[in-house]
This record gives structure tokens, sequence and C-alpha cells, in this order.
């Protein structure tokens, strides 16, 4: 199906919102994806969820719903009620310095890539070549799903909006918007053309072992599944994509919780391991317990 550019960059906007964080998983041996933080000094309770950002089903189960029940704030990795997002998302789509995937590429490697963008998105190359390349990567994410897409962020939000409550962030979005400024283009690219030259093969294999982990709430075996590949962005950037953030997240998870009671809905990738929200929480005195049906 052929869309307009600028329909075609909402969609990457909305996509890439949820999409972030979706490729970092760490390790957490209880089968839990909701946790309780108590202690330190806090007077009521708040809940950490650990989300998978784009699935066929963001059904928020009993135990979910009772912890938005007992809060009064959501706050996610972004505020993505903001009414600026799509504006601020805009500006940083695009590579800096007026570069283009043609500066990084092989004549060949050009061509194949703009063959599979054409075919998976009905946009030629040479419209779409200084978009950062993680915004195209994310664009192919509902095929390899193959069902209309949800997130749990969204569902989250219609929550809070029914009980008119806030929605605030952890990271603005420039904030985030700039790991793939950090993250060389280069290396970008390449996860693109792996896509590309295996049209998403291993992408739809790993996407659908990750939905199967997800579900059966087995954080262990998500976290292996991210140490298969070495090659991967996610193996040779884990602090920039999850370590740091997740170290600079705690002050601000205290600060909100000691306000008032809160529910923190983030990449299940940023809950566990040693660098993990879990942990570096236990470490600041709170108890964080796994909220279990």
């Amino acid at each position: 199906m052929k869309m307009s550019l600028t329909s075609f960059s909402r969609t990457i906007i909305n996509i890439a919102i949820v999409l972030i964080s979706t490729i970092t998983i760490a390790q957490e041996t209880n089968k839990s994806l909701l946790w309780k933080i108590s202690g330190n000094g806090l007077e009521q309770p708040s809940y950490i969820f650990g989300t998978i950002h784009i699935t066929c089903d963001a059904t928020l189960d009993k135990t979910v719903k009772t912890a938005l029940d007992n809060t009064s704030l959501l706050v996610l990795e972004i505020d993505m009620d903001h009414p600026e997002l799509q504006s601020k998302m805009m500006q940083e789509m695009y590579m800096k310095n007026g570069k283009t995937i043609k500066d990084f590429v092989s004549k060949e490697d050009y061509q194949l890539l703009s063959s599979f963008i054409k075919t998976q998105t009905g946009m030629p190359l040479e419209v779409l070549g200084n978009i950062k390349p993680f915004f195209l990567s994310a664009m192919l994410y509902p095929k390899l799903l193959q069902c209309p897409i949800q997130s749990f962020e969204n569902k989250l939000m219609a929550v809070t909006k029914e009980q008119n409550e806030n929605v605030e962030g952890l990271e603005t979005i420039e904030q985030q918007m700039k790991l793939f400024d950090d993250i060389p283009y280069k290396d970008q690219i390449e996860e693109l053309l792996k896509s590309a030259k295996d049209s998403m093969a291993k992408d739809k294999a790993n996407i659908t072992e990750m939905m199967n982990l997800y579900e059966n709430k087995d954080l262990e075996g998500l976290h292996n599944l991210l140490l298969k590949d070495n090659s991967t962005l996610t193996y040779k950037y884990q602090d920039q994509m999850l370590n740091e953030r997740n170290k600079s997240w705690i002050s601000k998870i205290s600060s909100y919780s000691k306000a008032q009671p809160t529910f923190f809905g983030v990449g299940a990738g940023h809950l566990s391991g040693e660098n993990g929200v879990i942990s570096l929480l236990r470490k600041q005195g709170y108890l964080v317990e796994a909220v279990l049906p």
C-alpha cells in the first residue's frame, strides 16, 4: 500500500514512539511484568510495569488495572500525551549535517535498500534517504507482526484519561531521540541492510520468539534472546540504550513516587539485570516486589 510522505512520516513517528525500548531486554528471574515499589519513606506504594511496545494484543490484566486504580499519575518513558509530540518528533527524524544513506553505503547496497524500502513502504528511498535509518527500520515492524498493532502505552493512557489523571515522562522527546544521533548512522544502516538481505526472515523469527517469551512473562528468556547475537545494535550499544538511561531515571522515579502514588510504564528491558531499574531502586533502599496474579 502506498502512502503520502506526510502519512508515512506520521506512521513512523507513532511506531518509533513506542518502539525505541522494545529492542532491549534484560534478565529478572521472577515471572512478573508488574512490580510494587514501597518502603524508603513512601507513604503509599507505586508500581512499575514492563511493556512490550508493539503487539497484537495489549489487553491489561486485572493486576495492572488494580495498580492503575491505586495510583494517581502515569509516567511513561516520554510524555506521549504532550501536545507538541508529533512536531518535536518530526524535527528529530532527520540525520544531522545533511547526511543521507547514500553517504554510508556502496552503490550496490544502496540499490538493494532502494528496492527493499520501495517494496515494503511504497515510497522511494530518494525521498526518504535523509531520515535516520532507525526510523526506517521502525516502519517495518507492523509487517513483522502481521496483525493490527496495539501498544500497552496507548492502553495505559486510555485508562489514565478515563480517570482524569495526568501523563508525564522520565525523559524529554529530545533526550530520547538524541540516542539515534549518538549511535552511528552507519551502524543503523547495517541493521537495515541485514533486514533487506534476508527479506526480514531473521527479524520475523526474533519478534515471534520475543512475543512468546513476553506473553509467558519470561524475562530471563528475553535476556538470553538479546545475547544471542553480539553484532546487533542492542548488544553493542546497550550502555547507551539501556544502562545509562536506567540510572538517569532513578531519581525521577523516586521524586514522582514520593509526591504521589505513581504508575510507571517502561519497556520490559529496563526492569532487570544488575543495572536494571529494579536493582537500582533496591540499592536506593526501596522494597521492589513482583505482583503476581
